[in-house]
């Protein structure tokens, strides 16, 4: 995909770089900054030309003050991306995401794009369409972690100016493999230019977009969202027939069909050992 905007960053952080849409966004985010400094516990490819390298715990406060320097902009996709027992993820999803933002204030970094999620709001039905500002209802203690972290974006705003674009992401795969995906898919490509809508607009205070494509079906009204400029070019649509022939039927009773936040709403709960599901 061509290049969506000609400004440049000096340095842009990405967290969460070993993961998944860390590792697919690293090469398409590095065009959009000078240096592109990426951070994960887990293992991560060398630094290639104007990126760096950083291995930095979310839960430690002085890595995270040393992360933030000379950074411009961050995309934090750091953290648990699953549900987990609640002891696993508090110290990166919850103390994690204040010692970012607190580095970031103490570091003068003007925005953060925040990987929210859909599960913050995984016990809306199915059967309707909500806007952002509704009142989250978490499936999960990952959907918790993640509505924790809106939070925190609100007051960071209010309190110190620090911008953010919490993205409430859907299902962000090459194309849909279910018939969930067909309303909550975001393809690839939407998704860089959702960043770069979020880094790149020129006031957005505290702004929640929800990270979907241009689907057919959908239970996100974006509108809220319009100043960002994000403009979806994908759709599931192309994938509806192969996806509704694997899966013709659907038990509307079950839980995971009836909620938004699909299987999210039937995980757990975890024993106190965090040994697993009860």
């Amino acid at each position: 995909m061509e290049q969506l905007t000609g400004l440049r960053f000096k340095r842009l952080l990405l967290t969460g770089a070993a993961g998944a849409l860390g590792r697919m966004l690293r090469p398409r985010m590095k065009r959009y900054c000078e240096t592109l400094r990426v951070s994960d516990l887990a293992a991560m490819d060398p630094a290639g030309d104007g990126e760096e390298v950083v291995v930095a715990p979310l839960e430690d406060e002085a890595a995270m003050y040393e992360l933030l320097d000379g950074v411009d902009a961050v995309l934090h996709f750091g953290g648990v991306s699953v549900e987990k027992p609640f002891s696993t993820v508090l110290p990166a999803n919850i103390v994690g995401a204040y010692n970012l933002y607190e580095a970031a204030r103490r570091r003068g970094t003007k925005r953060i794009v925040f990987a929210s999620s859909n599960h913050v709001t995984g016990f809306y039905s199915q059967g309707e369409t909500i806007p952002a500002h509704v009142v989250p209802r978490p499936d999960s203690y990952y959907g918790l972690s993640k509505a924790f972290g809106e939070n925190l974006a609100q007051f960071y705003f209010d309190r110190h100016g620090l911008e953010t674009v919490s993205i409430r992401i859907g299902s962000c795969l090459p194309e849909p493999q279910d018939r969930r995906h067909l309303s909550s898919w975001i393809s690839h490509d939407d998704m860089e230019r959702l960043l770069v809508a979020a880094l790149t607009a020129p006031v957005v205070g505290h702004s929640i977009v929800y990270g979907a494509s241009d689907n057919r079906t959908t239970w996100w009204d974006n509108s809220q969202g319009k100043h960002v400029g994000y403009r979806p070019q994908d759709s599931s649509e192309t994938w509806r027939a192969a996806v509704e022939a694997r899966q013709p039927h659907i038990d509307p009773t079950r839980p995971e069909a009836r909620y938004q936040g699909g299987a999210f709403v039937v995980l757990g709960p975890f024993d106190f050992a965090g040994q697993g599901p009860k």
